[in-house]
C-alpha cells in the first residue's frame, strides 16, 4: 500500500517530534557536561595545572571514533564535534586559570 501524501506529513510530524526531542536532550546533556569541566578547570586552576591535557584528549577522540563506529556514527563526525567541545572546554578553563591568578 502506498503512503499518502498526509499520512507522510503525519509521520514527518512524527520524526520531527523525536528530533526535537533529541535536539533537547542533547542540550541538558552538554550542559551538565560543561558544568563537569567547569569544576575540573577550577579544579586544575587551583594546583597550577595546565587547562590542556593533550594525553587525554588524544584518548578521549580514540574512544568516541570507536563508539562513533559501533554506533554506525561517522568517526571523523564524531571526532569533529568532539574536538570543538575540546577547544571549548579549553577556553574556559583558560578563562578560570586567568580569573583564580588576577584573585591571587
Amino acid at each position: 500500500m502506498t503512503q499518502t501524501r498526509d499520512e507522510a506529513r503525519a509521520q514527518l510530524a512524527d520524526y520531527r517530534a523525536s528530533i526535537d526531542n533529541i535536539d533537547a536532550a542533547l542540550i541538558h546533556m552538554l550542559a551538565e557536561r560543561f558544568r563537569c569541566t567547569k569544576a575540573v578547570g577550577v579544579l586544575k586552576a587551583k594546583h597550577g595545572l595546565p587547562p590542556a591535557d593533550p594525553s587525554r584528549e588524544q584518548h578521549q577522540i580514540a574512544r568516541l571514533r570507536q563508539l562513533a563506529k559501533d554506533a554506525n556514527l561517522d568517526p571523523d563526525f564524531a571526532e569533529k564535534f568532539l574536538n570543538f567541545i575540546i577547544r571549548e572546554v579549553i577556553r574556559h578553563h583558560e578563562a578560570i586559570a586567568s580569573e583564580t591568578a588576577a584573585n591571587s
